[in-house]
């Protein structure tokens, strides 16, 4: 008999993926000012947004289910920061890297496996978390990144 929550694990995995590679895409192209570009009043440029999802990455699937402290960017809003070094390809093997990590752990953990590193919660919920955080995430890219390359002409 097939297992639905096998199905929708495949299909939440595919679809993060989808959201991962929007991310990391959206700096294709661009040139480090155009990355570190600021269009809105907050801190979110297309390079910090990417800086951001990697630490929406390890929030929920490294610190949520082991507990383990996060870097230096331990806060949603100091995740958007970006220091001198941060470049469009460090940034980007950041992200890759992150990504590979929480695929890899998330692939050791049953589907409805309760985790407690950030308090009692299913490996689903973060599932869930993640996609609705990465894909409010990519439609803010899109935007910016419209504006930039909109600003060329």
């Amino acid at each position: 008999m097939d297992d639905p929550l096998h199905d929708v694990r495949a299909r939440l995995d595919a679809t993060l993926d989808e959201h991962r590679s929007a991310l990391h895409d959206c700096l294709d192209g661009l040139d480090e000012e155009e990355a570190r570009r600021s269009l809105v009043p907050s801190r979110t440029t297309l390079l910090g947004l990417v800086k951001h999802v990697t630490y929406v990455e390890e929030f929920y699937f490294d610190h949520c289910v082991t507990g383990r402290a996060l870097g230096p960017s331990a806060t949603p809003d100091r995740s958007f920061i970006l220091t001198r070094n941060d470049t469009i390809a460090s940034i980007r093997a950041a992200h890759r890297a992150a990504c590979e990590r929480s695929r890899r752990i998330a692939a050791g953990l049953a589907f409805d496996e309760v985790v407690t590193g950030r308090g009692e919660q299913p490996v689903w919920s973060l599932y869930l978390r993640t996609e609705r955080d990465l894909a409010q995430h990519c439609g803010h890219a899109d935007i910016l990144r419209e504006q930039i390359l909109a600003a060329r002409w």
